[in-house]
């Protein structure tokens, strides 16, 4: 790589120190068909959330809708612009159910040019393929594994979103169906298709909260997603902060992200973006010391999300 590491915005690259305290993986829009009814698709409401989070203490959000799931990148560059949040937006694709196939059948031979289009030139919305790219330019690539192992889309997606990242530098982020395939994730990126391990983000590790395996991911050097911390029927909130503090006291406390993925709160009825900040991060600090908490919100995000971009 060449050039000084950046993070880039969806106002433009900018120094990894000026992130500030950051929301490491949540969504201020998200549109599945897997979620009628649920849809995360009101600017107003997603600029109240990010008003929030910013009042609570909040500098950069990183928003994990990949392409095709209505990421609105225009509306996060205007809101980032206006609110004065720093917001990171996303190429990738996710599970295959998460899509229709005429959305699918758009990019799913020449993934590797739509997630480079998306991370250098712009962003367009899936459903208008031929508009000019005068969207922002993501900024990670996100992709998805499937319940317990890495289906044959997953395999796609993630060989594809290597390759991207060899062209370009771009960090990848990895959502883990309910926590699971971990070592999986990590052994096909990192160990067949050689992205560094920090490169790559493992979200989702609170929902299946198995110490040990917790620790045995984090030796494979990849940078540890703590999210959705107010699912509690995912089992997240009674048993993330022994977990954390398991992994901090084993070094790995550098490694760690920690990110909402509460979504809008009107939209699924849930405390929001700002829960992290307002709940989370608190409890974290009494327990394991106010300097390692911000470590996770400051200087680790400024690392798992800053790359020496090649275009």
């Amino acid at each position: 790589m060449t050039g000084e590491p950046k993070v880039r915005t969806v106002l433009g690259d900018i120094d990894p120190a000026e992130l500030g305290v950051t929301n490491a993986h949540d969504h201020l829009f998200f549109a599945s068909k897997l979620l009628p009814g649920q849809e995360l698709d009101d600017p107003a409401e997603a600029a109240h959330t990010l008003l929030e989070f910013k009042s609570r203490g909040g500098a950069a959000l990183v928003q994990w809708t990949p392409y095709g799931l209505t990421r609105r990148t225009r509306e996060l560059a205007w809101m980032s612009e206006e609110v004065g949040v720093h917001l990171v937006a996303a190429t990738g694709l996710h599970r295959a159910e998460h899509y229709a196939p005429v959305i699918l059948s758009r990019v799913i031979d020449d993934l590797v040019r739509e997630f480079v289009a998306d991370l250098t030139e712009g962003t367009q919305p899936a459903d208008l393929p031929d508009e000019p790219r005068t969207g922002p330019r993501a900024g990670l690539v996100k992709v998805a594994g499937a319940f317990h192992t890495i289906d044959s889309h997953a395999r796609l997606t993630m060989t594809a979103a290597a390759v991207a990242h060899e062209e370009t530098g771009a960090p990848i982020a990895v959502h883990l169906e309910l926590g699971t395939a971990a070592l999986e994730v990590a052994e096909l990126l990192c160990g067949k298709l050689d992205v560094p391990p920090d490169k790559v983000i493992l979200g989702h590790l609170n929902r299946n909260p198995d110490p040990r395996l917790q620790r045995e991911i984090a030796e494979t050097g990849v940078f540890l997603g703590f999210d959705g911390p107010s699912r509690a029927n995912h089992a997240t909130d009674p048993q993330l902060f022994d977990g954390i503090e398991a992994l901090v006291e084993a070094g790995h406390g550098g490694q760690i992200l920690l990110g909402g993925d509460t979504t809008t709160a009107a939209a699924r009825n849930q405390p929001g973006a700002a829960y992290l900040l307002t709940t989370l991060a608190p409890r974290l600090a009494k327990q394991l010391g106010g300097d390692v908490v911000t470590a996770m919100l400051v200087a680790n995000p400024a690392r798992a999300f800053a790359t020496s971009w090649r275009k």
